[in-house]
């Protein structure tokens, strides 16, 4: 099972490998955690799929909504020690990348909202191999300068929005793109794949460091 609630949706995915199963979505990031357990419980009954069947649960462990993030991470962690199943930690980041694969683009930088001018970001090539780490950012004009003079970039997430309004180049695209629980099952399949599990009792949400400006000269 993957689990999302990182950003403005919160939304759930029963999976098989990489094939998505089930599919729940809510979109008032008001009531995650009223709306989560409830929603998790109605998917697996009507998928006639028991939670004792699942391999692992999976969760998007930020950047993002830091009330969203602690909702989900509690949920799934309480699932895995219920049901003694393992526990993937997965980049909101990354996940949201999987959804611009295919852009006719060089690179992916998806952007999430942190208030003001300040987003959580993070760029990732077609492979979604990373180019640069998950940082928090302050956009400005020169943000992502020397990346832009080379490669061109689709820049989407509800953070894209006030980049767009202050960023003028010709290798910068802009898309309206959503990533949901289901953008997971990829990456979530092959961590599981691979082993990579997360310390149930010290796993933590990545809520991010201070916001700053790396492309600005003479930061």
């Amino acid at each position: 099972m993957n689990i999302d609630t990182a950003v403005a949706t919160a939304s759930i995915c029963l999976a098989h490998n990489e094939q998505s199963l089930a599919f729940k979505i809510n979109p008032s990031q008001k009531d995650h955690a009223a709306w989560l357990h409830i929603a998790i419980k109605d998917l697996v009954e009507e998928a006639g799929i028991s939670l004792q069947k699942l391999n692992a649960i999976a969760i998007s462990a930020g950047p993002g909504s830091y009330t969203g993030l602690r909702v989900g991470m509690a949920a799934a962690k309480g699932l895995c020690y219920a049901l003694q199943k393992p526990l993937l930690t997965i980049s909101t980041l990354k996940m949201m990348a999987v959804v611009a694969q295919g852009e006719p683009t060089e690179l992916i930088c998806p952007l999430i909202d942190a208030r003001r001018m300040e987003v959580f970001t993070a760029i990732y090539d077609q492979k979604l191999a990373e180019i640069l780490s998950p940082i928090n950012l302050i956009v400005e004009k020169t943000s992502f300068e020397d990346i832009l003079s080379h490669y061109s970039v689709t820049f989407f997430g509800n953070g894209s929005d006030k980049f767009k309004t202050v960023l003028q180049s010709a290798n910068a695209h802009f898309k309206i793109l959503e990533a949901t629980a289901k953008a997971m099952t990829v990456l979530s399949f092959n961590a599981f794949k691979q082993n990579k599990f997360a310390d149930l009792a010290y796993a933590e949400p990545y809520y991010g460091k201070d916001f700053y400006s790396p492309f600005v000269k003479g930061s």
